[in-house]
């Protein structure tokens, strides 16, 4: 039957047909907020550095950003947040001491080459913030693996903490499997330490609490799903406790590993990363297990130099994303599986 008038047609459009009302800018906003309460808690143990590498990373990322799509004659795209965003949590994998230009070197990394030379937000097949604290660690060792002193130490070996003021847990656990030496007591104490931050670490990876209150509003909005975060934490969690069932003497206890280094922080905020992580739940909880095993892997290999394995695990992962999508994409309903 022939329509009487237009209004009367139905536009037929591809899927999705619904929209979430969510956007990139309201996402990055959500993660700002979440990020507050291990912002405030790097202010109150690493001071004015805290405040110092935040600003230049922030700043940078922004200048940068703005440089790059000008530089492209392409939209600015600042007001997504997602620049400010990066310098957040690339000032939170930093060494409190670091200076200012080699901040300023990792987020043009981060931005410049990490980002936009990929077209920009969407489009990166590797987590900016990470890429630029491996160009860091890579070309700036020294000051990226030195760290302010803490008191903790005195709790773990106070005969050796003149030596150790500015060696960080994993630090001193893996100095100590690779010398043959016994490892350090670990009391409740030690740990309630762990879990509010009074430890040696990068200013925003230390204090568990606070990168749990903003993992939880971020899962109140929905901006995450629990998928990655659990499957990478409980991995990490099994690992070490099979180690430590098997050889006592030569591991330390799983709660050491989940509240020491960055696995709080990478398995909520950046392991969960939109862009470079899987999209089915399937995928996503095989890309959380992958997470878990590279990083105690790395962490505990005794041969190894590097006694952290999250920025790296993650970023191996992050290339494993596209064909952990293809091994797990869904069904089209009506279709038949491929043999």
């Amino acid at each position: 039957m022939k329509p009487e008038s237009p209004t009367d047609l139905f536009i037929v459009s591809s899927s999705p047909h619904t929209h979430s009302g969510a956007s990139v800018e309201r996402l990055m906003l959500d993660v700002v907020i979440a990020l507050a309460p291990a912002f405030l808690a790097a202010c109150w143990f690493f001071r004015l550095d805290a405040v110092r590498l935040t600003a230049v990373c922030v700043a940078t990322c922004l200048l940068t950003e703005w440089l790059c799509r000008k530089a492209m004659r392409r939209a600015n795209t600042l007001s997504d947040l997602s620049a400010a965003v990066t310098g957040l949590l690339l000032a939170f994998n930093l060494p409190p001491a670091l200076p200012a230009w080699m901040a300023v070197a990792g987020s043009v990394f981060a931005i410049a080459v990490a980002k936009q030379v990929f077209g920009g937000i969407g489009y990166n097949p590797f987590n900016p913030a990470l890429a630029g604290r491996a160009f860091m660690l890579i070309s700036f060792t020294g000051a990226m693996t030195t760290w302010s002193q803490s008191p903790w130490i005195q709790k773990v070996s106070p005969a050796a903490a003149d030596a150790l003021t500015t060696a960080t847990p994993l630090g001193v656990i893996k100095e100590a499997l690779k010398s043959g030496q016994p490892l350090p007591a670990l009391d409740a104490s030690l740990l309630s330490d762990f879990f509010l931050g009074n430890i040696n670490g990068c200013i925003g990876e230390t204090s568990a609490l606070a990168l749990l209150l903003g993992a939880a509003y971020l899962l109140y909005r929905k901006v995450i799903t629990w998928h990655i975060p659990a499957a990478y934490l409980l991995t990490v969690f099994a690992y070490a406790a099979i180690l430590r069932a098997a050889s006592p003497a030569t591991a330390v206890p799983p709660l050491f590993h989940l509240l020491s280094g960055g696995l709080v922080l990478g398995a909520f905020f950046m392991a969960t990363d939109m862009v470079t992580s899987p999209l089915t739940r399937r995928g996503m909880l095989v890309f959380g297990l992958g997470c878990g095993v590279l990083t105690m892997v790395i962490r505990t290999v005794k041969t190894g130099a590097y006694p952290e394995g999250v920025s790296f695990a993650i970023l191996i992962m992050n290339a494993f994303t596209p064909l952990i999508n293809r091994a797990t994409r869904n069904r089209v309903f009506g279709t038949k599986k491929k043999a």
